[in-house]
């Protein structure tokens, strides 16, 4: 009887092989784990410099376009810094066809990075074949800009809303016709 009351206690616990294979199965699937989430991290620091990069590059075209002189054409290069972070933008400015127009090209990178590993590169104009600054309001058969004719003018000549209406306005006649008076 006694052989019989240690077989079956031997039978219902784990043998040390099977622990350590079960710690072996457990520690693999965990470093795959671990190295996802690393991997995450890796990603979404990427993703933040990246946008900050493009946020740089942009801000350094926005303000070459509002300039009130025309940015030379050559290179240009310089450090600034934004959240925190120091970084390194060049820019190249060359003239195209069109003689009132320059091409921007702004590539940026971090300071402590070598030269050539530009996270972001953008693109942009400057000259009056692309329009002052700021913008300027443009209306086409009453959709578009502000006042009489436009968004908030509701495309009859009258300033209200008028879905609908007539897109013929003081500011939008038909072509060939003379401007239309608003009614009073």
């Amino acid at each position: 009887m006694r052989a019989n009351a240690a077989d079956r206690a031997r039978g219902r616990g784990f043998t040390l092989i099977e622990v350590l294979a079960a710690l072996v199965i457990v520690a693999l699937g965990m470093m795959g784990v671990i190295e996802a989430v690393t991997q995450s991290a890796r990603n979404g620091t990427y993703l933040r410099e990246k946008t900050l990069a493009h946020w740089v590059a942009m801000n350094i075209v926005t303000e070459r376009r509002l300039a009130a002189s025309p940015p030379e054409v050559g290179k240009t290069s310089d450090e600034v810094e934004l959240a925190g972070e120091r970084w390194k933008w060049e820019l190249v400015t060359t003239q195209t066809q069109v003689e009132s127009m320059r091409r921007m090209d702004v590539s940026v990178r971090l300071a402590a990075t070598p030269e050539g590993s530009a996270l972001a590169t953008v693109s942009g104009f400057y000259g009056t074949a692309v329009g002052p600054a700021g913008g300027a309001t443009m209306t086409w058969a009453g959709v578009g800009g502000t006042g009489p004719g436009g968004l908030d003018g509701g495309g009859d000549g009258k300033g209200g809303s008028n879905p609908g209406g007539n897109p013929q306005g003081p500011d939008n006649p038909r072509p060939g016709q003379p401007p239309v008076a608003p009614d009073e």
